[in-house]
């Protein structure tokens, strides 16, 4: 039976404004229309509130851990999921097992390792990842030192017609640092490395990308050489991209002042000039994906002393609500909102959802984007609560979730 959801804005390519989404069983019918089909259940999304939008799920890419909970709190559908799990995703079996361990709440695409055991030395099967389901390699949390085998990693993977996601940090520069040089690091003691850690290891990564012709993602670019280099590449015509998370475009390592540990991440917050870059970046056009970087930690992760401490924080469920503040603040419209954290992670994935076009899955949200409510570590759902917004008053709730037609909130 066909559903047609109405009085609410469509957030939608050329579409947005106040209309309908017509539904049948798993697969967008329409958008937009005025008219709907004899028959069809009428749902009146006004009845939630008056600033409901209907928006497209969200496609996580990149998260480290399948949290249920958390991902239906924020809007998540789909998460791209890295390879650094335990056993590492370089096997065709663990990769299938992966793919399926998110039903029927959620689609998880396995993002396989680049190389066998995220060792960086020798390439995994990419070719028989790819047939078990991998949508994309990785090079994990850390850096390919070898040069000679980052570029057997993109060469193979261009083969494959698979984009390889790298962790964009030159690891002889960083070592053991949990922090970037500069004023807070130095005032706090704590071990740190130069920013332009970042942008070296782009520069060879992109180099040897242009040299091979593959497809190239930069999970997280932090700083504003980094962001010169990708936009260089760009303007080349590069099949580059890049992502961010809401805590590197919001918060600077003064966050860091108190030695809370859930401010502990990978890259690590950068200074104040490389945040105002990463806005920028964000305005205009340089960064492609919004991503939580979902990473929850227990306590005998985070409550060490900073330096000792695990990073990662969990972002799937403030993923949403804090990204919404680009759009109050009037750097991206929320079409361009939906396009950083829907359609773009598809694309890059291969998937042909991301979106409400006509044909696509049924993966969309009604979402109250004025509601306001507060981030709360002792009262996230999900599995650790170590985020680094903890207490930050923030707008923006889902409703209604919608997973191939299914309702899962």
């Amino acid at each position: 039976m066909m559903r047609a959801f109405c009085n609410a804005t469509l957030v939608a390519p050329g579409d947005q404004g106040v209309a309908a989404l017509i539904v049948d069983h798993e697969k967008v019918v329409a958008i937009g229309r005025k008219d709907v089909p004899d028959g069809t259940e009428l749902i009146d999304c006004s009845a939630l509130g008056r600033n409901v939008l209907i928006a497209p799920a969200i496609i996580d890419l990149g998260v480290f851990a399948v949290d249920k909970a958390a991902c239906r709190a924020g809007g998540i559908v789909r998460v791209g999921l890295m390879p650094d799990q335990s056993p590492v995703l370089d096997d065709p079996g663990i990769i299938q097992r992966a793919a399926d361990m998110g039903k029927p709440d959620i689609w998880v695409h396995p993002i396989a390792a680049a190389t066998r055991g995220l060792a960086g030395t020798d390439l995994a099967e990419m070719a028989i990842a790819h047939d078990a389901g991998a949508r994309a390699v990785a090079t994990g949390r850390g850096w390919i030192a070898d040069s000679g085998v980052m570029r057997r990693v993109l060469a193979y993977a261009r083969d494959c017609d698979l984009t390889v996601i790298a962790h964009a940090e030159d690891a002889g520069l960083v070592g053991t640092a949990v922090a970037s040089d500069g004023e807070t690091a130095t005032r706090l003691g704590l071990p740190s490395a130069p920013a332009i850690a970042e942008a070296l290891a782009i520069a060879r990564d992109l180099l040897l990308a242009e040299e091979t012709g593959a497809r190239l993602h930069f999970r997280q670019v932090t700083t504003a050489a980094g962001f010169d280099l990708i936009r260089r590449a760009k303007a080349r015509g590069l099949p580059v991209t890049c992502g961010i998370t809401p805590a590197h475009l919001f918060l600077s390592d003064i966050a860091m002042s108190d030695f809370r540990t859930f401010a502990h991440l990978s890259p690590p917050l950068r200074g104040e000039s490389d945040r105002q870059a990463a806005l920028a970046a964000v305005r205009d056009g340089t960064i492609d994906v919004l991503c939580s970087g979902h990473d929850p930690r227990g306590p005998e992760a985070k409550r060490l002393p900073f330096a000792d401490s695990s990073p990662g924080m969990a972002g799937a469920e403030t993923l949403l609500a804090l990204s919404l503040g680009l759009v109050r603040d009037g750097l991206i419209d929320i079409e361009r909102l939906f396009t950083l954290l829907s359609a773009n992670p598809a694309r890059i994935l291969g998937l042909e959802a991301g979106t409400l076009a006509p044909g696509a899955p049924a993966d969309f949200m009604l979402l109250d984007w004025e509601a306001p409510w507060q981030i709360d570590t002792d009262r996230m759902v999900a599995k650790a609560g170590n985020t680094p917004f903890d207490k930050l008053p923030v707008q923006g709730k889902v409703r209604r979730l919608f997973k191939g037609g299914i309702e899962l909130l």
